[in-house]
């Protein structure tokens, strides 16, 4: 059921949005926090939970955030924990079932969700690219250089504002064949 509009606020499409990468320590952290952020500017962030986690074999609970997400995020201005702790899908299914909306940074973790976590589900499942109205994968900055994880970062945060305005139900990015959740 959509939510009424009440004054000035938006009505929203989604109010909560989980992000999927392989091990929740680069990408999907990443684009959790720097939607908390465009929210908070958007007044946004008390109607809307974000939270991701990681589906690869080899996500933990509890691992530590990479020290280069820390970092490409803190010279943006978002400073996380240094205590921030990655979030295993496998261990918190429930995760799928609390989230409107769930964004995968490549196109084999959204089939791997399919697959093995939603396999009798008809919810849909985006990649990041894709619900932002492109195509493709958010690839891993992983082991590479300093400018590949602010090139990430940089390309998530050109996606976000499209995600955020297709979150909406009066945005003119939405279609009105879309039905809201």
């Amino acid at each position: 059921m959509p939510e009424e509009n009440s004054g000035a606020q938006p009505r929203l499409r989604y109010r909560s949005v989980l992000f999927i990468c392989a091990a929740n320590t680069a990408r999907s952290i990443m684009a959790e926090y720097i939607m908390k952020r465009e929210l908070e500017a958007r007044g946004l962030h008390e109607r809307v939970t974000v939270r991701s986690a990681g589906i690869a074999p080899y996500a933990r609970d509890g691992s530590l955030v990479s020290l280069d997400t820390r970092i490409t995020l803190r010279e943006d201005g978002i400073d996380i924990s240094d205590e921030a702790k990655s979030t295993a899908l496998r261990r918190h299914p429930e995760m799928l079932e609390e989230a409107d909306l769930i964004l995968a940074m490549t196109e084999k973790q959204a089939a791997d969700l399919r697959a093995n976590f939603l396999r009798d589900s008809e919810r849909p499942i985006y990649t990041l690219r894709e619900f932002a109205g492109g195509k493709g994968d958010v690839e891993d900055p992983w082991l590479e250089g300093i400018e590949v994880w602010i090139a990430c970062r940089e390309e998530i945060k050109r996606m976000l504002p499209i995600v955020i305005d297709r979150m909406l139900l009066d945005s003119p990015a939405n279609s009105s064949s879309e039905q809201p959740v």
